[in-house]
């Protein structure tokens, strides 16, 4: 250690550095949560078996409606019906990440950071 107690890199100069990151870290949270606070009002909807079945959720992944044709209900065909439920629903959630995959790595420059997404 250099005389003073503080390490070469780390005098006064490399407290100022770090200052400014943790002034860049706290800028580009504020901007994640801003970011995120825009996604959670989107809607997102996806549609399966021509229109049959679509789903309509919230950036926040909460399902807000479903809307079944009269065309699609075949009490001969249950499954068919579940099956395009489900299709559906995985479709609008896989929207959702998409949309904040893309809104984080606008914010992160397209940087992956671990733990984000």
């Amino acid at each position: 250690m250099a005389k003073g107690g503080f390490p070469r890199n780390m005098g006064m100069g490399g407290m100022g550095n770090m200052n400014n990151m943790i002034k860049q870290a706290q800028k580009m949270q504020e901007e994640m949560l801003k970011a995120q606070e825009a996604l959670n009002a989107q809607e997102f909807e996806a549609s399966v078996g021509g229109g049959a079945v679509s789903v309509k959720a919230s950036g926040s992944k909460e399902i807000l409606e479903i809307k079944i044709s009269p065309d699609a209900l075949d009490p001969d065909d249950v499954e068919m019906l579940e099956d395009m439920i489900v299709s559906a629903v995985n479709e609008v959630l896989r929207k959702t990440d998409e949309a904040q995959a893309n809104n984080l790595k606008g914010l992160t420059g397209g940087m992956s950071i671990p733990g984000l997404f």
